[in-house]
Formats: structure tokens, sequence, C-alpha cells
């Protein structure tokens, strides 16, 4: 299925407080809609039947008047459908809490889709840290994306700050003119030369012929890494994106806090394919 974006913001800021109020008057008397409601997973196949292909799991949506239906496409893709409490409509798309800014369904969809961060090779990665670090960080990088190289020194403030975080850099040239550039940064291993990438200075060509770029990319699009710079956290969660290094601790920080594990209820994380 496709994930289409729309923004829920009206549904958010003016409609909730008069969607509830409706409800109330609809007769649920307590002004709690969801003793009134309720939406069986079995419910929830029949309705999204040829749309998608699998419901995960259904459960009240923060959105008054709404459940969140976790759901997986044929590619294996995971996210959040909407069903309302008239069961008529399927809402697709981003809902944005205002008071935050925060996007509800993106974080969904990033908790759905987590991984066995284990099973990601790291043997051709160079290391920015402390190798013995007990926190790893896999960051799929680009020598030519500026985002990567706006995410790069911020990597080095995190281990600074943090002695614990190491960050595992493996390439994944999307753009083919960087290709030469990430062989010749795997077959040296060289921080100094990925450094020098990173600055948009010149690097020499590569010394070796490896098929690791191949490998990478292969993997890279088993785990949903569709853009550079994308970390991969301790917990599985495939983020893309450059961040500044206070948001890389807070996401490392969230992902091992107990109050956020609730949120993980979708079955075992997707698998790895080598």
């Amino acid at each position: 299925m496709r994930w289409n974006t729309f923004l829920a913001l009206a549904v958010l800021a003016a409609g909730v407080p008069a969607l509830a109020s409706a409800f109330v008057q609809d007769g649920c008397g307590a002004g709690d809609c969801r003793s009134c409601h309720s939406l069986s997973k079995s419910e929830a196949e029949g309705i999204l039947k040829g749309l998608v292909h699998e419901v995960l799991s259904v459960e009240f949506s923060d959105v008054p008047g709404l459940w969140v239906v976790d759901v997986e496409d044929q590619r294996g893709r995971r996210g959040p459908v909407y069903i309302d409490f008239s069961k008529r409509y399927v809402i697709t798309g981003s809902v944005v809490e205002v008071a935050t800014r925060e996007n509800l369904t993106r974080r969904r969809m990033i908790e759905l889709n987590r991984i066995d961060p284990s099973q990601i090779p790291l043997d051709d990665a160079l290391v920015i840290g402390d190798p013995a670090a007990e926190k790893k960080i896999v960051v799929f990088t680009d020598p030519d994306c500026p985002y990567c190289r706006k995410l790069h020194p911020e990597l080095r403030k995190v281990v600074e700050r943090r002695p614990g975080v190491a960050f595992y850099v493996k390439m994944f040239p999307i753009k083919k003119t960087s290709r030469e550039k990430a062989k010749t940064i795997v077959c040296t291993r060289s921080l100094e030369l990925l450094d020098r990438a990173m600055e948009g200075k010149e690097i020499p060509p590569p010394g070796c012929e490896t098929d690791q770029i191949e490998k990478n990319l292969q993997l890279g699009r088993s785990i949903g890494v569709r853009s550079t710079p994308t970390l991969v956290f301790p917990d599985g969660r495939v983020i893309p994106g450059a961040k500044p290094a206070d948001k890389i601790l807070l996401l490392l920080d969230e992902g091992t806090n107990p109050s956020r594990q609730e949120s993980r209820r979708a079955g075992p994380v997707r698998p790895v394919s080598r």
C-alpha cells in the first residue's frame, strides 16, 4: 500500500473538542467514548480487505474518535492507518500533535519497522569512537551527500560527550558519482579519508576491487534504508536524516527508557537480509 502524506492538524487543533462533544451528545454520557465503541482485529481485517496485506494490531488512537490500526503491506513494510468510530472511513497519512509538533504517525512507523541490529555485518564499517563501547549506532552514509556531511561532525561530538557510544559507519552511496569514493574508503578503512571526503576534499581512486558497496546497498534496501544518512539505533529503530548531537543522544536515551517500550506491540522485529 502507499503511504500518502497529509497533516491532520485541523483534527487535532479545532476538531478534537467538537468531535468529542458530538460523541457525548450521541450517548456517551460519561464523556469517554471508548467505553461505547469497539473494533476487533477481525473487523479491521474486513474493513481493510484488499487494501493491506495483514492487520497486525488495533488500539485506540491518541486522536479522539479514531482507532489506530497497525498494518503490513505486500513488501513487508509496516505502518498505521486510522479507522473512525463509525467504521465508515479509513484515514492514511500523518497525524501531528499540535502541542509538541511531533509526527505521531512517523514515530509509530519507526517503532513498527525496528530490526535486529546485531544481524548487520560490521566488518566493513569504520568506527568513530571506542570499538568496545557498549552502545553501537550504525550509520549508512554517502560521501557526496550534503546531509551526511552535516551529520558527520555531530557523530564526533556525541562520542566526546558520551564515551560509551560508538558509530559504525557503512558506505551507502546512493549517488553513482560517489561510488568510487565509497570504494576507496572501504578499501583503505581510513577514517582520515572518510573525514576528507565528508569535508568535500578529493581522495584517491580505489586501490582494490570490492563488492561491499553492492552488499551494503542490498542490505540497506532490506531494512528500509531509502535515503542518506540513516541511523540504526541499538534498539533497532531505523531513523533517517541528519541529526544534531543533542537529538542523537535524546533518541538513544529514549530507546533505553522503559516507558517507551509499551508502544512496541506489533510483533517481532523485521529480519535482516544479508
